[in-house]
């Protein structure tokens, strides 16, 4: 994104729409960058006007993630492309321990796409921006033909510091270790699918998406040793920890009663056909820990606003075939296998 230009002919952002134009690098591209996303995104490190961001990093190791968004609908309760593309990528900069600093953003957007909708999503992703207290510092914007986008797809490049001594990684999940989650699973995904196929529940379902780098820092600050993090978003809370088994050469036991699920959403599930365990989630995380400080793990996360319903829902197991299983609230046990195919596919 480069820096502000003044055109005689404003941007008209309420009636418009994006052509070819706005991505031909010429004026009608300088204008959209300079009365559209910088009236948004403005900051120091932005201002700068280069194709890169010019900073000094902090002391410390860094972190780097980058994500793409593709969700349908746009716009969604709790939520749109423009906030869930801050939150996703601030996320997985933290779950290494990390303090997020900055992020870079580039829109992929179709022509014909309403200049005042692409409007609310940038505004909408500098109000995150500005809440997560990680700035946009770079960005790049490109136009592809009517008919061969979906509106908007956003990508977004975050960097983090992790200080000394902090050492969290999927890798690291020993026996015994013990498993929690940040509070209820599946909200993201409902809220997404009740959107994308118009149905209505007595109670309307919210996504969780947040940034959770704040959790995370209260977690570090009370238990330095975490041995692993995790955000389940895509295949939820059962391809997560089957990610993290493999990762650490272990297996998992979860407790089904243990897990926190809403009402509302388990009953939406059922309705849908939907097992819980693999639907998408935004603002929650799993963190594994030695037993011995998982209550003291517990009280830290169920302190913070966004960990008000934690909970331990397992512990890790000795296991060479790397499974997952589950003690179902009848008594039985089952196996949590990997999720086969795209249970909601374009659900972040």
């Amino acid at each position: 994104m480069t820096s502000e230009r003044r055109f005689p002919v404003r941007l008209d952002v309420r009636n418009g729409a994006v052509d070819m134009s706005h991505g031909s690098g010429g004026r009608a591209m300088a204008q959209l960058i300079g009365e559209l996303f910088r009236r948004y995104l403005d900051n120091a490190l932005l201002a700068q006007g280069n194709d890169q961001a010019l900073f000094a990093p902090p002391p410390g190791r860094l972190v780097m993630s980058t994500d793409g968004h593709v969700i349908s609908p746009l716009f969604f309760p709790g939520g749109d492309i423009g906030s869930l593309a801050v939150h996703g990528t601030v996320n997985d900069v933290a779950m290494a321990g990390a303090r997020p600093l900055y992020l870079a953003a580039g829109f992929i957007l179709e022509e014909g796409f309403p200049l005042a909708e692409l409007a609310r999503i940038v505004e909408s992703m500098a109000n995150a921006a500005n809440a997560a207290g990680v700035p946009v510092v770079a960005g790049d914007t490109k136009v592809v033909e009517r008919g061969k986008g979906d509106g908007v797809f956003i990508t977004t490049t975050g960097i983090g510091v992790v200080p000394e001594g902090i050492l969290i990684s999927g890798d690291r999940a020993e026996p015994g270790d013990a498993i929690l989650v940040s509070g209820s699973i599946g909200d993201h995904g409902v809220a997404i699918l009740s959107k994308r196929e118009n149905l209505g529940f007595e109670t309307e379902i919210h996504s969780d998406s947040a940034a959770l780098h704040g959790l995370v820092a209260a977690m570090v600050e009370a238990v330095g040793e975490i041995h692993c993090l995790r955000d389940p978003t895509r295949g939820g809370l059962a391809t997560t920890l089957n990610e993290l088994a493999q990762q650490s050469g272990v297996g998992m036991q979860i407790r089904e009663d243990a897990i926190p699920l809403r009402p509302e959403v388990a009953a939406a599930c059922e309705l849908l056909g939907l097992d819980p365990l693999y639907v998408a989630n935004e603002g929650k995380l799993i963190g594994i820990c030695p037993p011995d400080r998982a209550d003291d793990l517990l009280a830290a996360m169920r302190a913070h606003p966004l960990g008000a319903d934690s909970a331990i829902i397992g512990e890790v197991v000795e296991d060479p075939h790397r499974f997952v299983q589950m003690e179902t609230r009848f008594g039985g046990s089952r196996i949590v296998d990997w999720l086969a195919g795209e249970q909601l596919p374009r659900i972040c």
